[in-house]
């Protein structure tokens, strides 16, 4: 099997699992915060199909893939509307704070799975796969992809928490603004589609070295934490 296969056949079921979970999480608070608009449509589900946009999660990563660029993407965003909310500013806020915050829960979860079922050591690399290894050298197949699961989930979490419009951590920021500044804030998230693309063009032509540097230090603290939290020891 090819490392590529390899990193695939971890990659993808990690990835759904974190994206699903983090788009059910903001319509389920939703809901419990008077909104039941994703309920109505349906969107409370973890069948991942429900919650593919064509466009962001399959035709955007797929072309930044093949061309060789920073691979981007999204989810079909869970339909809130803020004024049915029982508080619109704070119930927002808490709405967009839900999936980062799942995703984060998710982590914990894979990390507790480590420290009871672990035996790895050391990470190894082969190409483009990074495995867990134990003494002897064996590869890990359970620690392996749980150290994806954990990072993908961390990775997804911080990066939700970036106050760019119209990521989660823009909808925290803006129900922290004063009214005016506010007004003019939510404005910009009509234009977030453009804003992302700006995001993905600049990580293309400058790479990807703002984004270690804003949330980098976050990812490898919580993946330190989490693991030192459940007694799992990894040789990094």
């Amino acid at each position: 099997m090819s490392d590529t296969l390899a990193l695939a056949l971890i990659l993808i079921p990690c990835l759904v699992i974190a994206i699903v979970f983090h788009e059910v999480a903001h319509g389920f608070a939703a809901k419990a915060l008077g909104d039941p608009t994703a309920s109505d449509r349906g969107r409370l589900t973890l069948n991942p199909i429900r919650h593919v946009d064509p466009i962001g999660t399959l035709l955007v990563p797929g072309v930044l893939l093949i061309a060789g660029g920073p691979v981007f993407g999204w989810a079909k965003p869970v339909p809130v509307n803020k004024w049915r909310l029982s508080n619109p500013r704070y119930g927002m806020m808490a709405v967009a704070a839900a999936g980062p915050a799942t995703n984060f829960l998710l982590a914990l979860i894979g990390a507790v799975l480590l420290g009871v079922f672990g035996e790895g050591e050391r990470l190894a690399s082969s190409g483009m796969l990074v495995t867990v290894v134990d003494g002897a050298g064996a590869v890990q197949p359970f620690d392996s992809a749980m150290i994806y699961f954990l990072l993908i989930n961390i990775f997804l979490g911080a990066f939700n928490l970036l106050p760019i419009p119209p990521f989660d951590g823009s909808h925290i920021l803006g129900g922290l603004l004063p009214g005016g500044l506010q007004r003019q804030w939510e404005r910009l998230q009509r234009i977030g589609i453009v804003l992302i693309l700006g995001v993905i063009a600049y990580s293309w032509i400058f790479g990807t070295g703002w984004l270690v540097a804003t949330i980098g230090p976050l990812v490898n603290g919580s993946l330190s934490f989490f693991l030192d939290l459940v007694g799992y020891d990894l040789t990094f």
